[in-house]
C-alpha cells in the first residue's frame, strides 16, 4: 500500500519561536508544506506542535493552533515543550538562565489545548494526541500505549517484545557499515522484570482515554490493581483524577494533565 499516512512537524507557526527552536523553516514554509502534502494526494496528514516554549504566551499559542486546524489534519500532536540534557536547547535554558513554564501555565496550556481542539471535534485519545475520528488514531503509537511488540528499524531504532528491548546505534554511517557488514545494528538491550513491565503497563495505559483493562491487566502481569492499590485508587477517584467503570481503570481530563504521576502509584 505504501505510503498512507504523513506527519509534518511544523512546531509552531509563529517565526520568532521556531528561530528561538533551532528550526530551519518558517511558519510560510510550514504552511506550503501542508498544501503541497494535500496536492500530492495525502489524506490523512498529522501535524506536530509544541507549547510551553520559552517568549510563547497563551494568545501566540492559541493563533497557532487557529492556523493548524485551518488545515483540517487528521492528527495532531501536541507536546509540552521538554530539555534533554547535552542539547543545544538545554544549553541555551542554562546559559540565558530561561524558565519553562510553571506548573500552573502548563497546565492552562494543556487545558486550553484539549478544549479547542475537542470543541473542533478531535478527540483526545491520549495526553498529547488528538484524532478526527477513532480510525486515524496513530496505530503505532498505540503499540507503544498498549506495550504490545514493536519492531524498530534504523539508526537509534527502539524495538519491544516479550520482556526484552533493545536499540540500535545511532551512527547513520556506523549503522549503514554495519548492515553492508552482515552484522547486527544493535547497540544495547535490557531485560525487564515482571514488576517493571506491570509498571511500565500502567504508566503507558494511564496517559490514554482508554486507560486499562482491569481484568486484562490482571491476567497479563498478574496484579489485581482495585485489590493492591485499593486505596490509593479510591483517593485518585476522589480527587476526580481516575474513575473506574465497566472494568476499566481511566484518567479523567485533570488526570491525564498529570499523568506521569499517576503512574506513580
Amino acid at each position: 500500500r505504501g505510503i498512507n499516512r504523513l506527519n509534518i512537524g511544523i512546531q509552531s507557526f509563529n517565526d520568532s519561536l521556531l528561530k528561538f527552536l533551532g528550526r530551519r523553516h518558517s511558519a510560510k514554509e510550514a504552511g506550503a508544506a501542508m498544501d503541497a502534502a494535500r496536492q500530492a494526494g495525502f489524506d490523512n496528514i498529522g501535524i506536530d506542535l509544541i507549547y510551553g516554549i520559552y517568549g510563547q504566551d497563551m494568545k501566540t499559542w492559541k493563533e497557532t493552533l487557529s492556523k493548524a486546524l485551518s488545515f483540517l489534519p487528521e492528527h495532531l500532536s501536541c507536546y509540552q515543550l521538554s530539555l534533554d540534557e547535552k542539547t543545544p536547547l538545554y544549553e541555551q535554558y542554562g546559559k540565558e538562565s530561561l524558565q519553562l513554564p510553571a506548573e500552573n501555565e502548563a497546565l492552562d496550556f494543556f487545558m486550553t489545548t484539549s478544549k479547542i481542539l475537542t470543541d473542533a471535534g478531535y478527540i483526545h485519545y491520549e495526553v498529547s494526541n488528538f484524532a478526527r475520528s477513532e480510525a486515524l488514531c496513530s496505530r503505532h503509537n498505540m503499540k507503544y500505549w498498549r506495550h504490545i511488540p514493536y519492531l524498530g528499524l534504523g539508526p537509534a531504532a527502539h524495538s519491544f517484545c516479550d520482556r526484552r528491548r533493545w536499540w540500535n546505534k545511532a551512527d547513520v554511517n556506523a549503522y549503514i557499515r554495519i548492515i553492508f557488514e552482515g552484522k547486527t545494528p544493535v547497540l544495547q538491550s535490557e531485560e525487564l522484570s515482571a514488576e517493571q513491565l506491570a509498571l511500565e503497563a500502567l504508566f503507558l495505559g494511564l496517559r490514554t482515554k482508554d486507560g486499562i483493562d482491569l481484568d486484562e491487566y490482571q491476567i497479563r502481569y498478574g496484579v489485581d490493581l482495585l485489590t493492591q492499590k485499593k486505596q490509593i485508587l479510591r483517593k485518585l477517584e476522589e480527587d476526580k483524577l481516575v474513575e473506574i467503570k465497566d472494568g476499566c481503570l481511566r484518567p479523567t481530563l485533570s488526570g491525564m494533565a498529570v499523568a506521569d504521576s499517576l503512574a506513580l502509584i
